[in-house]
């Protein structure tokens, strides 16, 4: 992994993006040259929409998106789907299939979350989508470490975790229990998965959201990594970490693992003695946007920010991400 940007590296790129124009060479005609561009990756703009409509997707064409993020239809409605955006020049790049119970001591429902994924997997081929946003599981019930406590150490092997705060970690056995229980159920399932993703060309986004679990860069990218697949891969939210580490850590981190993004804002309270906060829209919360965009340029990701919740129109949702995408 490259190291983080440097306060004077950052200084350095920005000035040369403002260079705007330099002069050709000396003793020949004066040529006009535009500088070198900002940022050389290049992101795409999206919304969430269950089952998006041509008459939706023009709509959100109009505001500025590029495309969306579905939900499970079934393989005729995706399809369906799937034309109605072609014909407005849209994308539906990945379905949202969200939360799973592969960690649960009911076998029953260990199998219909696996049909549910499976599902999702068919319905984002038939979407000509290339990816499946799924979390795993959640485990909670038990005491937790404040987010500000969480010093993980874990077997780079396994995955397993070995301690989550510094000192006595007698208090939260139970969560470390439950935690390796996770991981290994976790992996049993999506390990069974892997070949229908492959036969769909859909990789699996794994992402963890207030799940309790993965909740450090580290320990979420050898999670990822452990598959040794190209079919699984990291769906990062930038608003969902905000409360654990810097979102640009996450990104630095996970590069190349990185499938997807969604953009959300999180609003932190430093007075809340457990480190919560609240969702709010983006631009408004504790994010470093700026920062965020650094660290997507310099793992270069080049791939869809996909808006997910808050109250905005489309236009002032596309003037907002426009912004992020400018580093602003």
């Amino acid at each position: 992994m490259k190291p983080p940007v440097t306060r004077r590296e950052f200084l350095t790129a920005s000035a040369a993006s403002l260079a705007g124009l330099a002069l050709g060479a000396v003793g020949g005609p004066t040529v006009l040259r535009a500088a070198e561009p900002r940022y050389r990756t290049r992101l795409s703009k999206a919304l969430t929409v269950n089952k998006p409509t041509e008459a939706q997707l023009q709509q959100l064409k109009e505001a500025g998106f590029d495309g969306v993020e579905a939900g499970i239809q079934s393989p005729p409605e995706a399809e369906k789907c799937r034309a109605a955006a072609e014909r407005v020049g849209m994308k539906i790049h990945a379905v949202l299939r969200g939360w799973a119970e592969f960690n649960s001591p009911d076998a029953a429902k260990v199998e219909a979350s696996f049909r549910v994924t499976q599902e999702a997997l068919r319905a984002a081929a038939a979407y000509g989508a290339d990816a499946v946003l799924l979390v795993p599981c959640r485990i909670g019930g038990m005491r937790v470490p404040r987010p500000w406590e969480f010093l993980i150490e874990f077997d780079e092997r396994t995955g397993h975790v070995q301690q989550v705060v510094a000192g006595d970690n007698a208090p939260f056995r139970e969560y470390i229990r439950a935690h390796n229980h996770a991981i290994d159920t976790s992996r049993e399932a999506v390990q069974r998965l892997i070949p229908l993703a492959e036969e769909c060309r859909v990789a699996i986004a794994l992402e963890n959201v207030w799940n309790n679990l993965w909740v450090t860069p580290p320990i979420f990218r050898q999670f990822v990594a452990s598959f040794g697949s190209p079919w699984v891969q990291a769906y990062f939210d930038v608003g969902n970490h905000v409360k654990y580490a810097a979102p640009e850590q996450w990104i630095l981190t996970l590069a190349g693992r990185l499938a997807k993004v969604h953009v959300k804002d999180f609003l932190l309270n430093r007075s809340d003695p457990n480190g919560e906060g609240k969702f709010v829209n983006i631009r408004d919360g504790s994010v470093r946007w700026p920062v965020v965009r650094e660290a997507l340029e310099r793992v270069g990701y080049n791939g869809w920010m996909t808006i997910e919740g808050g109250d905005l129109s489309p236009q002032e949702h596309a003037r907002r991400l426009d912004q992020i995408i400018a580093g602003q």
